[in-house]
């Protein structure tokens, strides 16, 4: 739809108006103008030739005055009639039908002049002549002359005219009064021939620029009234551009214009007060004429600016209507291609990868959408703005809002109805993954019951008890039933979901129908040799020996965990203060650990204790938040301080975020957002494991800062005696210098995990203590991972970012030598088959080789740094856990044995540690392969019509790492296995696992 014209019919009265006062003010000037111009007639009227003194006759008759001329015989006819056509127009457009009388000074001369001139004036003269008055001459023998000729003449010039021989100005006064006279002829008239002049050209020149300045009005209201609008904006923005200069010029003509006439009245006034205004009645017509145009032509400028103040307006709105149209087009395209990238995401899936796909792109569709919409919202209230300021064309805006509106609406609701889909599907598929998660641990669980080493009564009845604790912690849904499920997902299941319930269900079945099995076999033992059962007191069990997992600490409880990271820069020199590097330690004391809290006996002691923790936890913390504060006022921002600018270095300046890092993002966090979740627990303290799980993405903060801090502690090194930092201290009133403030945000790290450790300690039993544990684990890893990332950072000769070889999981020293390798082995490569100390970094992608180096030397850095020298992909490394002749050892292969690295650690914890880790990666990367196989329909069909494998085969294929037992069984899932054949498998890899024992 093309915006809308501004030009409606109630627009054009102000052009109508402009139209009206322009005739009126016309009218006016065809009244008070004459054809002939004084330009036309001014040599002759400055030469007196005739002149019109103000003097009034008999019946108010104009009096024109001929005076002495000798010249006046020369003058052509022509220029005598426009001459005496001028001086009869000026008082005939005053007042129409005006009677004149000449006055014809002929005293000094003759006859014969005399016949002349009034034979002329009777030819030429163009109004009603009323009478014409002749002085003759003064000398004897020219009046005996002019008495005899007018005698014999004077019928020929009555039936012309009347014309009346005068012998003296005496005679005058018969027929005019004495103040209508001029003094020349004895009267007391005041006229002065040059100021009438001067007068009657200015008012000339005042009607003419009245004139042109009325068409120039019109024309330029006609101009805008047929104006046809462009549709481009830049042309409309032209047009408003020409339209405001052209009419300031007009005001500015106007306004000289205006000028112009008040001065022509003050003359007129002024020449009015020099005499009576009764005689010079003349001079007040004048006047009256003059304001009287000068009124006029307000009025008509007042037309036109009304007319113009709203055709500019319009313009203007028309202006913009034509952005807000091209908003609109633009804005609704990008919601209309949102919408079909909206329906191009497929809210359905088969696994929970698809889905996950399909929530990231509705994620990333969502994000874009948020901007769109933010623009339409925006585009929308300037809408509402635009109608609300009465534009011509509110109805059509008011329409685009809504149409917007519709759009923003129905992708909203497509998006929001997509995620819910999308988010029942994946609970579903969460839920069936549980389960058949359930029943492979329950597989797992009674493959581990070794039926033949079951021969004690004890033993059976402690099988038994873990049977039934495994079936107390079964899914919610797998006791809920296939035909239930079906139902509560209806609107989001498909044949495939459907026969994954089934496949689901028929899965437990099995499941349940072995641990009853096994239930009745151990119920059996149990039964043997029945024997009095003797009350005994309880005792505490003894728990099994701590592993150490020395590079990456683990979630173990009852072990004592202890890491260091370096905060020095690597290849750096040490600061002036400290020629030794600075070390952060973190120590976890599980064992023997003295509590925060002296202990109390009881179930209420035990809430009481816990409370206490949690006190202890909230007062720390708006410590630790009033701490940040204090830093960053009183240190961070006075060095903009302009007052304290003089002691602070050039080399210092614009370096705050190196000596500071990220603690205002840290401050952020703690006060505005953490803090209040702390205090939220003060009543239920075990609800505080939520919320340490809930933030824990946000305390990834932290490990941005302890990256940064060895570049802080290098500046704070260089720069720590300044005057700037001992002024700020001594304000802050603060006993211990910034470098100690600096490592607070560290320190408030390894605080968490000991208070979580001392709730965790008061809540067993509880029902929440999950999520206190989770939230001791995500502390754990976040030291962890800091500890990982510091030395990450000190890599060099990487050719590559780090950051795409994905999260460091583990980081540590190792003896590493290379025992095969196939192909051509050169000389320098056997010299590698030696032992070689290598660090090692185990990434989520990627497995790096690196050298260890330090500085040494009295001033030397201390902080190792580690050269790159080789790199592995996690997605081609295979591993086989025992190495004849050493327990600390273990091979890493690559490529399909290609190269193989006998790694020795320093001690079994580690080994097993590694072994772990690298595993979970490895079984990682396995779920991802089975999920693309599941995708593949084709292949499923393949893989059904593929012959039977051999039974190496069946148990070898899925593995790439040695002694995976777990993998093994999971493989076989949805197999039957007999137990010859499990135990054959595991003991191809694990001779020293023994005999299994399946029901």
């Amino acid at each position: 739809m093309d915006p809308a014209s501004p030009h409606e019919p109630q627009d054009m009265e102000g052009y109508y108006s402009l139209l009206q006062a322009g005739s009126e003010l016309e009218s006016t000037l065809q009244q008070v103008t004459v054809p002939v111009s004084m330009k036309e007639v001014a040599g002759y009227i400055e030469k007196q030739v005739a002149y019109l003194s103000g003097g009034r006759g008999a019946e108010s008759s104009v009096i024109i005055t001929l005076p002495e001329c000798s010249d006046f015989s020369d003058i052509p006819e022509e220029v005598l009639a426009k001459v005496l056509t001028y001086l009869t127009l000026i008082p005939r457009a005053r007042q129409p039908g005006v009677k004149f009388i000449i006055i014809l000074d002929r005293r000094l001369d003759t006859w014969t002049s005399i016949k002349t001139a009034l034979a002329r004036i009777a030819a030429s003269f163009p109004g009603n002549l009323h009478l014409v008055l002749v002085l003759r001459p003064t000398s004897f023998f020219q009046r005996t002359v002019t008495d005899l000729g007018f005698r014999f003449s004077q019928d020929d010039f009555m039936l012309k005219m009347p014309v009346v021989m005068l012998s003296s100005v005496t005679d005058l006064l018969r027929y005019i009064s004495e103040n209508q006279l001029t003094t020349e002829f004895g009267g007391t008239l005041d006229y002065c021939h040059s100021d009438w002049i001067v007068l009657r050209t200015a008012i000339e020149s005042f009607a003419v620029m009245v004139k042109d300045i009325a068409q120039m009005l019109q024309a330029f209201g006609t101009e805008l009234a047929e104006t046809q609008l462009p549709e481009k904006n830049s042309a409309v923005e032209l047009l408003l551009l020409a339209h405001t200069e052209k009419y300031r010029r007009l005001k500015d003509a106007i306004n000289s214009v205006m000028r112009e006439g008040r001065h022509l009245l003050s003359s007129l006034e002024a020449s009015g007060k020099e005499e009576d205004q009764h005689v010079h009645w003349d001079i007040t017509q004048d006047w009256d004429t003059v304001q009287r145009l000068i009124a006029q032509l307000r009025d008509m400028e007042m037309a036109f600016d009304g007319f113009f103040d709203k055709h500019h307006l319009k313009l203007q709105q028309y202006l913009q209507l034509l952005r807000y149209e091209r908003s609109f087009h633009e804005a609704t395209s990008a919601l209309e291609k949102l919408a079909s990238l909206e329906r191009k995401v497929v809210a359905t899936g088969d696994t929970l990868g698809l889905i996950g796909q399909a929530s990231r792109e509705l994620d990333v569709l969502e994000d874009r959408a948020l901007e769109e919409l933010g623009r339409a919202q925006v585009m929308i209230l300037q809408g509402h703005q635009l109608a609300a300021g009465h534009h011509y064309a509110s109805a059509l805006v008011v329409q685009r809002c809504n149409e917007l509106r519709y759009h923003c609406d129905t992708l909203t609701s497509a998006i929001r109805a997509k995620r819910k889909t999308l988010a029942q599907m994946q609970t579903l598929l969460q839920l069936l993954e549980e389960a058949q998660q359930w029943c492979d641990e329950g597989t797992y669980l009674l493959a581990n019951q070794l039926v033949d080493k079951l021969h004690s009564k004890e033993v059976a009845q402690a099988a038994l008890r873990d049977i039934q604790k495994f079936q107390e912690g079964a899914p919610v849904l797998l006791s809920a039933g296939p035909d239930e499920l079906i139902v509560e997902y209806e609107s989001v299941l498909t044949s495939h979901l459907q026969t994954h319930i089934e496949k689901t269900f028929e899965k437990h079945g099995s499941v349940q129908k072995l641990i009853q099995a096994r239930q009745s076999c151990l119920k059996k033992l149990a039964d043997k040799h029945k024997r009095p059962v003797r009350t005994v007191a309880p005792r505490a069990d003894h728990p099994p020996p701590a592993k150490s997992p020395v590079f990456s600490p683990r979630h173990d409880f009852n072990s004592s965990l202890k890491f260091t990271f370096d905060l020095s820069l690597p290849g750096k020199r040490a600061s002036r203060k400290s020629l030794t590097s600075r070390k952060i330690e973190v120590m976890h004391e599980y064992q023997n650990h003295s509590s925060l809290f002296s202990a109390v006996d009881g179930e209420d002691s035990a809430e009481l204790l816990k409370r206490r923790v949690m006190k202890e936890l909230i007062e720390t913390e708006r410590t630790y938040v009033e701490e940040l504060l204090a830093v960053l006022l009183g240190y961070r921002a006075e060095m903009d301080n302009p007052s304290l600018s003089p002691l602070l270095p050039i080399s210092l300046r614009n370096k705050r975020d190196i000596l500071f890092g990220n603690m205002p993002d840290i401050y952020n966090f703690h006060s505005r957002v953490f803090l209040q979740d702390l205090e939220s627990c003060l009543d239920t303290p075990e609800a505080v494991g939520a919320r340490f799980l809930a933030r824990k993405e946000n305390f990834q903060v932290y490990e941005c800062y302890c990256q940064n801090k060895p570049r802080s502690e290098s500046l704070w090194g260089q720069f720590s005696d300044c005057a700037f930092f001992q002024e700020c201290q001594r304000r802050l009133e603060h006993k211990l210098a910034l470098d100690s403030y600096l490592l607070k945000p560290v320190q408030r790290l390894t605080k968490y995990q000991l208070l979580l450790k001392e709730l965790l300690k008061y809540s067993s039993g509880c029902e929440r203590v999950s999520e206190l544990q989770g939230a001791l684990s995500a502390m754990l890893d976040l030291l962890k991972s800091v500890n990982d990332s510091m030395h990450q950072i000190a890599i060099t000769g990487y050719e590559g970012d780090l950051s795409e070889l994905g999260r460091v999981l583990m980081q540590g020293s190792f003896s590493v030598s290379i025992s095969h390798k196939r192909g051509t082995t050169r000389v320098k490569e056997l010299a590698r088959f030696k032992p070689m100390q290598r660090h090692l970094f185990l990434h989520e992608h990627a497995l790096l080789f690196c050298k260890r180096r330090e500085e040494h030397g009295e001033h030397a850095d201390k902080t190792p740094s580690y050269s790159f020298k080789h790199c592995l992909k996690m997605s081609a490394v295979g591993i086989t856990e025992n190495v004849k002749g050493d327990v600390k050892k273990f091979e890493i292969w690559y490529s399909g044995r290609e190269e193989v690295y006998v790694v020795q650690a320093p001690t079994v914890e580690v080994k097993r540690a590694w072994l772990n880790e690298i595993r979970k990666v490895l079984t990682n990367q396995q779920k991802l392969l089975k999920e693309e196989l599941r995708q593949s329909s084709s292949l499923a069909d393949q893989m059904q019509l593929s012959p039977p494998l051999t039974l190496s085969e069946r148990f070898l294929w899925p593995l790439r790492f040695a002694g995976d037992w777990e993998d093994i069984l999971g493989s076989f899932s949805h197999r039957t296995v007999c137990a010859s054949v499990v135990h054959a498998a595991l003991m191809l890899h694990r001779p020293e696992e023994g005999n299994w024992d399946w029901a």
